[in-house]
């Protein structure tokens, strides 16, 4: 699917090929070999291994000999290959990383590297991600999926792929009935004048904690009886609670968008649970009029025992759908509408069962993009002191958070620029290191992981956090203003911190597919901290604007390469890079 982007990893693929028919007369395409290649367990080792295990099977050798035996047939090697050498079984090279960065930092600096293609196939992708519920506040938990889902959108638009970027609320069910329960028999207050989005969360939580307290109470028949009632009206679309849910779901809506602006974040299309409520059912009943679904004592569903995914019910005995129901017509308004051959939910590890089941019913209805579905399941955000709950109002609200964050930003680092900055730069400079700051803490776990949210990490300037990466970029920045331009264009790479600064950039590209592919944005954040670090020691050790020339213009044009490497890295977070900091 990727092409093979690295023009020095495919020359030395091409010899290696040309090299393993000479030494063992078999054909290995250099495709095959480019796949192969793989990094080194230290520098002292090289700085590229090729691993000989499938050659000496197919040779009917031992991989070590075989190694021995390809070092000698490769007569002709790239020019950046200074040395070859045979480690057991991997034959390792070393490279000539002055002769790689006058190929490789000129396109760096001219922007030329990174507007290359990375894909050969281009599927068209469908990418559903943060699916928040109305009448609910958005907290820190609601940025994990938002990051990861923005990250894989901009990740896969970088390397190509066509993708549409889609979301899906909630803004119909039990939740909702809550909180305009409450709103209509148990608030007596005023409405807020702003900030009514969130303002509902804050009902919500009161709502279901009055209906728990209440529970076993003389009081819980009669509030049952009233959440079925505004159940029905929103179902019926009529009534005094069906208006004001219309009114308080764009209060809902006003709060995503304010959200989503701030998170520099856009969605192609927007579905809402509400749109596919009556059309999923009728799409349920068309394929039980076919005989696939079943129905049993009023209730209809169709059993996946045999997939070993037990039973999936897919109409209430009442005749309502589930969340099955609505996202399987959900999948087919994408297939429809959008003509899709890949479909990615970013979605909650707590929903791996129910897309299991959500897709193998698509499959048995016939839609062979159903093989095409994936869950990139993920899981949560806690607190230092354990989970947080909507329902229990122990949540970090994100607006309050994003105010929380900008005031500390703006004492501990902004503080001395007072006299110096316009107010309006110290804010604007405030609100992209808070983005920054979140969007990297969200992004630089692996999904599978746990995230335990705490707001003076996620700040440090020297540690593995957004605010270093970003500091970074500015310092260099910084320096590259006051320095001016090189005075000529010659590189010279000698010292060993300037080499490894190369090694690093010209590793992003495949580290940009690993996370891509991988669907694992942690792969770019961990790579970002280690060029940061490259570049840091690389400035410790190797003076720049008192270099003599061509040095110094040398190390002016590696230091542009680092800073803008590393904006694009940033961009493909979602994440800005303050031209100062």
């Amino acid at each position: 699917m990727f092409a093979y982007h690295d023009h020095f990893r495919k020359e030395l693929s091409q010899s290696l090929s040309r090299g393993i028919k000479t030494a063992f007369s078999v054909d290995v395409p250099w495709e095959k070999v480019y796949g192969l290649l793989g990094p080194t367990p230290s520098k002292e080792a090289g700085d590229l291994a090729f691993p000989l295990f499938i050659i000496a099977k197919e040779a009917k050798t031992n991989p070590a000999q075989a190694a021995k035996a390809l070092e000698a047939a490769l007569t002709e090697m790239p020019s950046f290959v200074v040395k070859k050498q045979a480690m057991g079984p991997y034959l390792n090279f070393f490279f000539d990383f002055d002769g790689i960065a006058k190929k490789l930092l000129p396109g760096i600096v001219s922007g030329e590297h990174f507007k290359q293609k990375l894909t050969l196939e281009t599927p068209k992708t469908m990418i559903e991600y943060s699916q928040p519920n109305t009448h609910k506040e958005l907290h820190v938990g609601h940025m994990r999926n938002l990051c990861y889902g923005d990250s894989l959108i901009r990740l896969h638009r970088y390397a190509g792929f066509d993708i549409v970027a889609s979301t899906f609320p909630g803004d119909v069910g039990t939740h909702v009935a809550k909180c305009l329960w409450f709103f209509k028999y148990h608030y007596s207050g005023v409405v807020p004048a702003t900030r009514k989005g969130a303002w509902l969360g804050t009902l919500y939580t009161a709502g279901h904690n009055k209906l728990e307290d209440e529970r076993g109470s003389d009081k819980e028949v009669t509030n049952r009886e009233q959440l079925t009632m505004i159940l029905k009206q929103l179902e019926q679309k009529s009534g005094e609670f069906y208006d004001l849910w219309k009114e308080t779901r764009e209060w809902s809506i006003e709060l995503m968008n304010e959200v989503y602006k701030w998170a520099d974040v856009k969605f192609d299309v927007w579905y809402w649970e509400s749109e596919v409520d009556s059309s999923s059912v009728k799409l349920v009943r068309e394929y039980q009029n076919k005989g696939l679904f079943k129905e049993d004592q009023g209730a209809v569903g169709i059993d996946l025992e045999p997939y070993k995914l037990g039973f999936c019910m897919l109409l209430k005995s009442d005749g309502n759908g589930l969340y099955a129901t609505k996202d399987i017509e959900l999948a087919r308004r994408k297939f429809d509408d959008y003509k899709i051959e890949k479909n990615l939910y970013v979605v909650d590890k707590r929903q791996e069962h129910h897309f299991k089941q959500v897709f193998k019913v698509l499959e048995l209805m016939g839609y062979e993009n159903a093989k095409k579905c994936h869950h990139l399941q993920y899981d949560f955000v806690e607190l230092p002191d354990g989970a947080m709950s909507s329902r229990k109002g122990n949540i970090i609200p994100l607006q309050a958070l994003i105010e929380n964050m900008v005031k500390m930003i703006k004492e501990n680092y902004l503080a001395r620029y007072a006299n110096e900055w316009s107010q309006e730069e110290v804010e604007k400079t405030a609100q992209i290191v808070a983005k920054g700051a979140i969007k990297y803490g969200m992004t630089r776990i692996d999904p599978a992981k746990k995230i335990v949210f705490d707001m003076s990490e996620w700040l440090k300037l020297d540690g593995e956090s957004g605010p270093y990466i970003q500091y970074a970029y500015a310092r260099i920045n910084s320096m590259l203003n006051k320095l001016g331009a090189p005075a000529s264009q010659e590189i010279k790479i000698e010292a060993p911190q300037e080499k490894e600064l190369v090694a690093t950039l010209m590793n992003f590209h495949h580290v940009v597919q690993q996370a891509t592919e991988q669907y694992k944005p942690s792969a770019l954040t961990s790579y970002l901290y280690d060029l940061s670090r490259a570049y840091n020691a690389f400035y410790a050790e190797c003076p720049v604007g008192s270099a003599a020339e061509p040095t110094r213009s040398s190390r002016l044009i590696l230091s542009r390469s680092t800073a803008e490497t590393l904006k694009q890295g940033l961009a493909l977070l979602g994440i800005d890079s303050p031209e100062r900091m």
